[in-house]
């Protein structure tokens, strides 16, 4: 990634009231939703993903050094070691942290941490449950609205694509097909026929 602060437009000795404005601003400028179904809507949704990405590695930053400077670390409310298991796509790992985590203890991080794992493996109701969690107990947090706004549209392509596949997760029309053959198969090994059997 380049420079988090350039993408973002801002001084890196620029408060964290500066940093979330200038976040804000150019949120609103390039947030998807505003290009509907302008040719230029990939390119939002692109320039999108790089200022989530800018900010989150600003907000680390800045938590790690004041948890440094603290003297700890804080694990219920700070997540850095399944963010970077989600970033290098080790998401049963990230899960299983996830999972550790009481669920009296689960913040509004701990649930949009998990759906974006539910999102990367393909499951976009539940991450949008886990999204709309998660902006129900911050509604003031960008990085959770555009993820549930994003899980939103691909939960209704889902829908509304009956030849779907999954990334990571379910079945594809291949998988169907080899089940249907293989019951086709033990079917005729046991005297009979699928058509019969079923």
């Amino acid at each position: 990634m380049n420079d988090p602060y350039k993408i973002l437009g801002v001084d890196r000795n620029a408060s964290d009231d500066e940093i979330k404005d200038a976040y804000r601003k150019l949120a609103r400028k390039y947030h998807p939703d505003n290009y509907g179904d302008n040719p230029l809507s990939d390119l939002a949704e692109e320039k999108m993903q790089e200022i989530n990405e800018a900010y989150d590695a600003i907000v680390n930053m800045r938590k790690g050094a004041k948890s440094q400077s603290a003297g700890y670390q804080n694990t219920n409310t700070d997540f850095p070691e399944v963010r970077r298991l989600i970033a290098a796509n080790r998401l049963e790992q990230a899960l299983e942290l996830l999972d550790g985590v009481p669920p009296h203890e689960r913040n509004a991080e701990w649930y949009f941490l998990n759906g974006t794992v539910q999102y990367r493996r393909g499951w976009f109701d539940q991450a949008y449950t886990s999204f709309a969690t998660a902006s129900r107990m911050d509604p003031s947090n960008m990085e959770y609205r555009n993820a549930l706004a994003n899980a939103q549209r691909q939960s209704a392509r889902q829908r509304n694509n009956p030849y779907r596949t999954y990334n990571g997760g379910g079945c594809s029309g291949c998988d169907v097909c080899q089940s249907l053959i293989c019951a086709d198969c033990c079917c005729e090994c046991m005297g009979g026929d699928l058509i019969r059997c079923c």
